[in-house]
């Protein structure tokens, strides 16, 4: 079984909120610590407290094509946007990309016409674009069912940054309604993080089958966030591949690696 973990994060400098870790995370560290996990590779989502987080996840996938690819960013406000997309899975191991919307002005993004430009042209040119937007989850909806051939990816199960327990999945019943849109797919990331007890986390199993049972072993997508869960990379591992019977052999396969590389084209 291939081991890809749909969202990890590289940096040098600055300081990350919440409970990241502080210190930076190099490309050559997450390479030892996947290796010790049995996990082959990883998608870098670069953050936003590095401002050269998007050129260190270039060089990790120039260096390490087949351990590393990347969801990345470049400002929404940039004058050459369109552009950029229609050249963006140009960089090496670039293949789609990663947005956080959690100010109001951009649930407007998300049900207007003024992100028209970026989400036409991510279609057109076969780029997904995943999105932190746990309080507009309703309105991804809207950009789903307009663009229907663009690959959407919901990070972190959709909980709200921070929760835990009961409130990090209150949103389920918007999960379950945009389900209905083929073209959109869960990041079932950071998963232990949301859990009130220790591993393998059974506080939320039940959470995580009803999700997975809305999306489907092709549509949900294994992963950590591993710099901010409170357990090993190889728990964060084991907790899908031996905690969750309820997953078929042939489910794990396409939850732990196979489902996430068929959606964001990644030829390893």
């Amino acid at each position: 079984m291939r081991i890809i973990d749909a969202h990890i994060h590289l940096w040098e400098k600055g300081k990350p909120r919440g409970s990241h870790r502080q210190e930076p995370y190099s490309a050559e560290q997450a390479l030892a610590d996947m290796d010790a996990a049995g996990v082959a590779g990883a998608v870098i989502q670069p953050p936003a407290w590095d401002p050269d987080s998007n050129a260190i996840a270039i060089e990790a996938a120039r260096k390490h094509p087949a351990r590393f690819a990347i969801l990345g960013n470049f400002p929404l406000d940039a004058p050459d946007g369109i552009q950029r997309v229609e050249s963006w899975k140009s960089q090496p191991g670039m293949l789609g990309l990663r947005y956080i919307f959690n100010e109001p002005r951009q649930r407007d993004w998300l049900t207007g016409r003024e992100m028209d430009w970026l989400w036409s042209t991510a279609q057109r040119c076969g780029c997904p674009v995943a999105l932190a937007a746990a309080s507009f989850l309703p309105a991804i909806g809207t950009v789903a069912e307009r663009f229907p051939d663009l690959r959407l990816l919901i990070d972190h199960l959709g909980v709200p940054l921070g929760a835990q327990g009961d409130d990090a999945f209150r949103q389920i019943p918007d999960l379950e309604r945009l389900a209905r849109y083929p073209n959109v797919a869960i990041k079932a990331t950071g998963a232990p993080a949301y859990a009130t007890d220790a591993y393998p986390y059974r506080s939320i199993h039940d959470r995580l089958r009803r999700i997975f049972d809305t999306f489907g072993p092709r549509r949900f997508f294994w992963g950590t966030d591993i710099t901010k869960m409170p357990c090993t990379w190889r728990q964060g591992v084991t907790m899908f591949t031996e905690e969750l019977p309820w997953l078929s052999a042939e489910d794990k396969t396409f939850v732990m690696g196979d489902a996430l590389c068929d959606w964001i084209c990644w030829k390893r």
